[in-house]
C-alpha cells in the first residue's frame, strides 16, 4: 500500500525523499539517488542515463569519488 501511495503522489508531481538500506528497493523506486559517506554526499546517480546500479551505489557508499573530484 505504501508503494501505491508513493506512486500516486509522484503522479501528482510531488517529490518524495526515501531513505532505505535495501538496495533493490532503492533501485526500483528511485529516479535519482544521492549516496553519502562519512556525512557527505559522495555521488549522485540518475535513472535517465542508466547510472543507477548496485555497483555504482556501493562504490560511492565505500568512499569512492567521481573522476572530476580531487
Amino acid at each position: 500500500e505504501i508503494y501505491q501511495l508513493m506512486n500516486e503522489l509522484i503522479d501528482q508531481g510531488i517529490s518524495i525523499v526515501m531513505i532505505s538500506s535495501e538496495l533493490p528497493e532503492i533501485i526500483g523506486m528511485s529516479d535519482r539517488i544521492y549516496i553519502m559517506y562519512e556525512g557527505k554526499i559522495r555521488g549522485e546517480l540518475n535513472s535517465g542515463v542508466d547510472e543507477i546500479t548496485q555497483e555504482n551505489i556501493l562504490y560511492y557508499a565505500a568512499g569512492g569519488k567521481k573522476e572530476d573530484d580531487k
